[in-house]
């Protein structure tokens, strides 16, 4: 039986570089067919709830936003032993703390899989409620695109130009394109979070 593979992005794309991580899941489903043994998952925010995608699968790649303290739009790779580490060592936000928590129980289950690999990018801008990527992090979809496919290929899992299963992602509001050509201006829109919910005054 060929491995099967699981390649998730995880973040929040409410808060501009959070979603690096979901938008290249986004952009690898459009661009490539696999076989039916990879899957592709936005897993947003989804913390415990991936558990039991973790638990079919054999190989796990994970795009994400991970600030490693380096200049914005660099990126990273790390594997296997090392990824829980890397994804608890400074976390940006509870999407992270959440998917160290899914390794971490998917382990003591004995059902974590045996290849882990993490593609993360360091992000310039966090602080952007309903913004987008910023442009030295949307440049690096395709560089870390293109990381996933040469760690496929070692593995002999290939694929063809053309579209995959995209009933795993997002719905089509909000994927990038939409939801980036859609939002208000700056200067018309509230950045900092919900402004129905600030206090009179502020």
């Amino acid at each position: 039986m060929p491995a099967k593979v699981l390649i998730l992005g995880i973040g929040n794309v409410l808060w501009a570089d959070e979603g690096f991580g979901v938008r290249c899941v986004e952009r690898l489903a459009s661009k490539y067919a696999f076989d039916d043994n990879v899957r592709i998952l936005d897993g947003g925010t989804q913390g415990l709830y991936l558990l039991p995608f973790l638990e079919e699968a054999d190989t796990l790649i994970v795009f994400d936003a991970v600030d490693y303290g380096l200049e914005p739009g660099t990126m990273k790779i790390v594997e296997n032993d090392e990824v829980p580490q890397f994804m608890g060592a400074k976390k940006m936000s509870l999407h992270q703390t959440g998917f160290q928590d899914v390794i971490a129980t998917a382990q003591l289950m004995g059902y974590c899989p045996e290849t882990l690999l993490l593609i993360g990018c360091q992000p310039e801008e966090l602080e952007d409620y309903g913004g987008g990527l910023r442009d030295v992090v949307a440049a690096q979809i395709d560089p870390a695109i293109d990381i996933a496919m040469d760690y496929l290929a070692k593995w002999d899992i290939r694929a063809n130009e053309g579209q995959s299963d995209q009933s795993l992602l997002a719905d089509a509001s909000i994927l990038r394109d939409a939801y980036e050509g859609g939002r208000p201006d700056a200067d018309d829109a509230c950045r900092i979070g919900d402004d129905r919910f600030f206090p009179v005054g502020e």
